[in-house]
Parts: structure tokens; sequence; C-alpha cells
């Protein structure tokens, strides 16, 4: 695993300099085996209902990565996410970002309410969200990692917030810049974008380089000819195929692996704020590592998973547990 983070960043140094640190920084917050005595069953409950979930609907795992990601990018890992609307609150759960498989959101209730019968007041919300992503990636063959816990949910939730979460129409530059505001750095942006190598995006979020790309009447230039003509069958020009849906990795939409940066490689990257990726060289040059190590890829993407998983967090006596991931109380 050295071996692995050195090659990396004999190529690019620059980037792999909280690689070392993320474990010795923050280890004073969070801990592996926070609830190792208060909630043994905890990672079993997680696993078991994550399982299920995916048994039920495969999509699952990949809305559960999502969300999790949303969550984070937001003003910090606090499940505010989670918060249901009320007559007078208004959060960022609704919003068009955060539509998303209804299941993806029940799986976290049953995962919390099975917790309140064992170990009650006990588990947050933001905790069992990481845990469950981390299982997501296992169960499409992605890589382990440990997930420290000890985090707290918040109380607040801002729906103009979600300005956080990086767009696929955004440029190369502006992701970034939104990554570095959380702490994160251009080696997580490559790595976490992998992410998309399950699941699937709407026909709207990537419609306008098929026919229209930067207002030019003309389609994406990079993309690839015949990636282009099928998307063009998915996607036809009209408004009503806006909500048809294409997968983020045409090669393996469903399994966890690095097809994802082959794809960018060979100029079929879905959205993009995919394919942006190679239009950089520092980017660019991480592709192309990812695309030919998956194991660097893996290494890597666990790392960024822990990192994101630091953001914005509550501690201590911060925040609060909920009993319900659905509401404050």
């Amino acid at each position: 695993m050295g071996h692995r983070v050195q090659l990396t960043c004999f190529i690019i140094p620059f980037l792999c300099l909280f690689s070392f640190l993320v474990p010795s920084a923050y280890s004073k917050f969070l801990y592996n085996n926070f609830y190792d005595r208060s909630c043994p069953a905890l990672p079993m409950v997680v696993s078991h209902n994550v399982r299920e979930a995916y048994r039920n609907e495969p999509r699952v795992v990949a809305t559960l990565l999502r969300l999790h990601f949303h969550d984070c990018i937001v003003n910090g890992c606090d499940a505010s996410v989670l918060l249901d609307d009320t007559d007078d609150f208004k959060g960022e759960k609704n919003t068009v970002v955060n539509r998303m498989l209804p299941l993806t959101f029940e799986v976290i209730d049953y995962i919390k309410e099975d917790l309140e019968r064992i170990c009650p007041l006990t588990v947050s919300c933001v905790d069992i969200l990481t845990l469950a992503a981390r299982e997501a990636v296992l169960l499409t063959g992605g890589p382990f990692w440990r997930v420290p816990l000890g985090r707290r949910d918040g109380t607040t939730s801002d729906p103009k917030a979600i300005a956080q979460i990086p767009s696929p129409f955004d440029s190369l530059e502006t992701i970034t810049a939104k990554f570095t505001s959380k702490g994160l750095d251009l080696m997580d942006v490559v790595a976490l974008s992998g992410a998309h190598t399950i699941g699937s995006a709407q026909c709207s979020t990537f419609k306008r380089r098929l026919f229209n790309f930067q207002g030019t009447g003309q389609p994406d230039p990079s993309m690839d000819a015949s990636f282009l003509s099928n998307l063009r069958q998915t996607c036809p020009n009209r408004a009503d195929s806006n909500s048809n849906r294409a997968p983020l990795d045409s090669v393996s939409a469903y399994r966890f692996d690095n097809a994802y940066f082959e794809n960018l490689a060979s100029n079929t990257g879905l959205l993009e704020s995919d394919q942006a990726l190679m239009t950089d060289p520092d980017t660019a040059a991480l592709v192309n590592i990812y695309r030919m190590y998956p194991r660097f890829f893996f290494h890597d993407f666990a790392n960024s998973m822990v990192k994101l998983s630091y953001v914005g967090i509550l501690t201590g006596e911060e925040g609060q547990i909920r009993q319900n991931c659905r509401f404050v109380y």
C-alpha cells in the first residue's frame, strides 16, 4: 500500500500532501472503535439493511454514495440532508439535486429504527450515512476502508447551500474551488469523481453536450462519435426526454471499478464535468494512473472518502444524536 502511494506521489508530488496527514491530523476527533462498547451491532445492522435495499433496488448503492457526498460537501457532514421539510422549516432534502430514490432515505430510516431498539440515542444519523456509503461501495466491488466514527447530527439545513455542490455544468476550475473550500485537493477531485463508475444521470444533465455545446448549436467536439450517436437515441432533442437516464459508466454501470477512467481517456465520459478532467495536465495524469492501475484508484478513493467524512464535523457536545433522522428534537 505504501508503495502505491509513493508511485502516485512520485508522478504528481504536490497532490499527495494530505494522503499522509489524515489519520494523525484528525484522529483525536473521531475513532474507528467509537461504538464498539455502546453499540457493537452497528456494522452488522448497517450492512444487513444496505444489502437488503440493494437486493430490492440495485440503483440504491449509487444514490447512497451520492447522498453522503451531498451531505458532507454542503456545510459539512452533519446529516442535514436527511431532515424533512415542515411548515416552518425548509432544508436541503427536497431540492432538485437531492431528489433521488425514496429507498435511499428509507434505508437510513430502517437502520436508525433497528439501532434505536438495540442502543437508543447512541448512533448519529451522520455516522449511519457515512457507514452506509462505505457498504454501498463494498457491495459493488469497491475498496474497504475503516470509517472513523463519533460525529454528531446537525440541527439546521439550508436549501440555498446546495450551491456548494459541484454541478455537471461546472468548469474544472469551479469544481476544484468547491473542493478546496472544504479542505480537499485536486487528487480528491479526481479520486472522488471516480464514484461515477456506478449510477446514472438524467438526460437534462448532459443533453447540451449532444446538441448545443456551449451555445454552438453543435455537439461537444470531444465526444466519441459512436458514443454521441448512442446517447442521442437515449436522449433525443426534445423536452420529454429530459428525465430519461443513461449510465455514468457505460461499461460497468453497477460495478465499482476503474472503467470510468478508461471512459474519460477514450472520450466517452458522460458528464461535461467528468470529461473536463482530461483538459488539465495534472488531473489528466491522475486519470491515466487510475486507468492503468486500479489499485491506486481504490487506495486514493478510500483515502479521499475518509478526508471527505471529516469535513465540517460536529463532535463532543456539539449538535445532537437524533432519535429520528428526519427531524431535530
